[in-house]
This record gives C-alpha cells, sequence and structure tokens, in this order.
C-alpha cells in the first residue's frame, strides 16, 4: 500500500525529501489522421504541367534502395542539390531510419504543385513502412518534398515547409533514435529510460493476456520522444498531452483512404516530461491501461461507449496494484464525502483533455468495470466489453447484466457510496 495517490493526473512520486503530489499519466484515445494531404495554408498555383508524379520514381527509388543497403552516400545524392541545412536533415532522417527495424521503406509521389514561376513543384509524397516483427502492414504516411529542375532532371531541393505543407509527423523526425527491443515490446525514441518502459511494457503483457486472453498480438511498439512538441504532434490533434503521461493511438495502414478510418497500426504515445514524474505503481498502471487498449482495439473502437473503454483499460491496470479504492479514487472520494455523487457515469467529454474532472471520470468509469467484475465476476465484465464493441450500450447491459441503465446507474452510485464514504 502506497500513502498517496496514483490516478489519472496525479501520482506519487517517491525519493529524497517525500511524496509530491504530480499532475500525471491519463489515457486519452485518439486516432491520428490518415496521411490526406493536409490543407496548405500557402496560395498555390494550378497543377504543375511539367512535373508528373512518376518523373520523381527514379529518385524516390534510389532513396529506398540506399535505406536498404545502408548506402549514405546515395542517400544524399538525392538531395545534393539542396541547401546544405536541408541536407543535413536528411542525413539525421536517414540515420534513424537505419536504426529502426524496418521490414520495408519507400516514398510514391501522389501529387504535385507548381508554387513558382520557375517550375519548382511542391510533392505530396506517399511514405510507407513497416516495423519489422510488429507492423502487419504498411504504415503510411504524408511528407512533402521540393523538387526542381537541374541540368534536365527533376532534383529534391527542400521540404514543403516553406511554401505552407505539413508533413505527418513521425519518431523519426527528432534527435538520433535509440531502439530498444524487450521480449515482446519494442520502444523507440530520442528519449532516456526507454530500457526501463520496454521492461514494463514487457511485464504488462502478460497481465493483459489474463483478463483478455491471448487472442491478440501480445506486443506492442512505444514512441518516447525527448520533445514535448514531437510528442504532441505524434498524438494527434486535440490532444493536451502535458496533462497524461501516456495514450495509445493509431497510425493509418497503406490505402486506408477512408477519412478517419482507424485501420492501421497501434502506437503508445510516451509524454517525456510527465511519465518520468510518475512514481513506479503509477508508471506500471498507466502502461498497462495503454497495453489493455492496444490488446482490445480500444485505440481505434467508435462502438463501445467510452467510460466503458477507459473504465475496462484502469479496472486492468489496477487489477494487480495494491493501492485502495479510496486511495486511487482521492478526487472521487472527496467530491462523494461532500455529498456530491454524480448522477450519471461519464459522458464521452469528460475524458478530454481540457476536462476540468478528468480525474473524477476515469476514477468513475474505472469503480463501474470494478463493481461488474465484483458482482458478476471477470469473465462477465469482459464479455459485456465486448458485446458493447457490437451492440448498443443499452442493448449490451441487458443482455449481459440483465439490467436497464438507469438500475445499472442506481447500482453504481449506491457502489461509490459505499466504497469511497
Amino acid at each position: 500500500m502506497v500513502d498517496g495517490p496514483v490516478t489519472r493526473r496525479r501520482a506519487l512520486a517517491l525519493g529524497a525529501g517525500g511524496a509530491a503530489a504530480l499532475l500525471a499519466g491519463g489515457a486519452v484515445l485518439v486516432g491520428t489522421r490518415p496521411g490526406d494531404g493536409g490543407t496548405p495554408r500557402a496560395h498555390e498555383r494550378p497543377d504543375v504541367d511539367a512535373f508528373r508524379p512518376d518523373d520523381a520514381a527514379t529518385i524516390f527509388a534510389d532513396r529506398a534502395r540506399a535505406v536498404v543497403s545502408g548506402d549514405r552516400a546515395a542517400f544524399l545524392a538525392t538531395v545534393g542539390s539542396a541547401p546544405a541545412a536541408f541536407r543535413d536533415a536528411q542525413s539525421r532522417l536517414y540515420g534513424n531510419l537505419r536504426r529502426l527495424p524496418l521490414g520495408g521503406w519507400r516514398e510514391h509521389a501522389v501529387t504535385a504543385r507548381r508554387v513558382d514561376d520557375r517550375g519548382v513543384a511542391v510533392v505530396r509524397v506517399e511514405v510507407r513502412y513497416r516495423l519489422r516483427g510488429f507492423d502487419r502492414g504498411d504504415v503510411a504516411r504524408t511528407r512533402y518534398l521540393t523538387l526542381a529542375p537541374r541540368s534536365g532532371r527533376w532534383r529534391i531541393v527542400g521540404d514543403g515547409s516553406p511554401h505552407g505543407f505539413d508533413d505527418d509527423a513521425e519518431i523519426w523526425d527528432g534527435g538520433p533514435l535509440t531502439v530498444v527491443h524487450g521480449r515482446a515490446c519494442l520502444a523507440v525514441g530520442d528519449a532516456t529510460g526507454l530500457d526501463e518502459i520496454a521492461d514494463r511494457l514487457d511485464a504488462a503483457v502478460p497481465v493483459v493476456s489474463e483478463v483478455v486472453g491471448k487472442g491478440w498480438a501480445r506486443r506492442a511498439v512505444a514512441l518516447v520522444p525527448a520533445d514535448a512538441s514531437l510528442a504532441a504532434a505524434l498524438a494527434g490533434p486535440g490532444q493536451r498531452l502535458a496533462e497524461i503521461a501516456a495514450l495509445a493511438t493509431v497510425v493509418p495502414s497503406a490505402g486506408n483512404g477512408r477519412p478517419g478510418g482507424r485501420r492501421g497500426e497501434d502506437r503508445v504515445i510516451i509524454s517525456p516530461g510527465t511519465f518520468g514524474r510518475l512514481n513506479d505503481l503509477g508508471r506500471d498502471v498507466v502502461l498497462t491501461h495503454e497495453l489493455t487498449h492496444v490488446a482490445t482495439g480500444g485505440a481505434r473502437d467508435r462502438t463501445t461507449p467510452l467510460w466503458l473503454i477507459e473504465g475496462f483499460a484502469d479496472y486492468v491496470g489496477y487489477r494487480d496494484a495494491k493501492v485502495g479504492v479510496r486511495t486511487a479514487a482521492g478526487e472521487l472520494r472527496r467530491e462523494v464525502a461532500a455529498g456530491r455523487i454524480p448522477s450519471a457515469l461519464p459522458a464521452p467529454a469528460a475524458f478530454s483533455g481540457g476536462s476540468p474532472r478528468l480525474s473524477q471520470a476515469y476514477q468513475e468509469a474505472w469503480l463501474a468495470c470494478r463493481m461488474i467484475a465484483a458482482r458478476y465476476g471477470e469473465a462477465t465484465l469482459v464479455r459485456l466489453y465486448r458485446t458493447a464493441g457490437r451492440v448498443p450500450e443499452e442493448t449490451a447491459l441487458r443482455d449481459v447484466l440483465g439490467l436497464r441503465r438507469d438500475r445499472f446507474t442506481a447500482s453504481w452510485r449506491d457502489y461509490l457510496k459505499k466504497e469511497l464514504s
């Protein structure tokens, strides 16, 4: 038992000088947007007549071969006409790509737009890659490269940023990467502590499998950038990553052209500062929570109610933790003690990064799932979770628990009073 809370926003930091309550890890589910080309901020000319996507095929093939074969000189030769700063950035990119366990990496020109009267074209490029041993298919990301005619050939002369085009963020955009292979997990980034993260994820795999079964990949990729802005970009728009320690997300697969589509590869994004301020228990709970999302497809789920997605992940995260309910749900306990018992299960908006009751929303959802496991059994909780992914919430509660939603809510409110008063 610890003597301080380990919750979505607060965690016990144990060290010299005693315990300090810190903003800590919440699990927010997002789906990163597919590589749809974005919305350019600059005024554009019509499609350039002098350039066709196939015109870049040779130079992109040269780059792919250089990455696979380890030929730095050949890779950098493809940007030999570019300014020194861009060549340096491409040198860092090449180094990071070579550190990754790539099962493939290639670029394909999709469209081009003229941006000046000299024939300079910004090319939207689809980058496809996969991490060997972890990705089932190719991941697709959108990048922009500026090409210009030089000596009768098209040459890469920069990226698209001077013309207002934004790339999809990737872990290779940071500093020199470290790649740590665990037994079942891969930790990639330029931050410190990757060995520990891989070890904790490895330890969480059997914990998650004991609850949800072994019918999932039982592996995960964690991205651990040192730069908070890169972590936020990897997390996706609308996420306040400074308030949470980690989150599960999905990067789109190649061919996933549906807007907002959720097919893709799972990633666990680690917030560089907040995760480091968690105590040991908090780190285990947060990573087990996120791994549960990976195992259940929570990051791509659009049917299961969010209180059940988050509550179930917290149930697994806290399942073997030696921490009391009143401690783990400290914020909610204070409200209940003051007579402010929630009238309804938390709505989806309660789990957003800007929610004033973010901690309480996670605690409410966790205790709802804990109540189900205690009264009906853990197998029934798992069955409810899986059923709610196929049918409406009201139907799932009736078919699995034999309760209408109002009766379930009343039972949950009584449970909160019993556990937290």
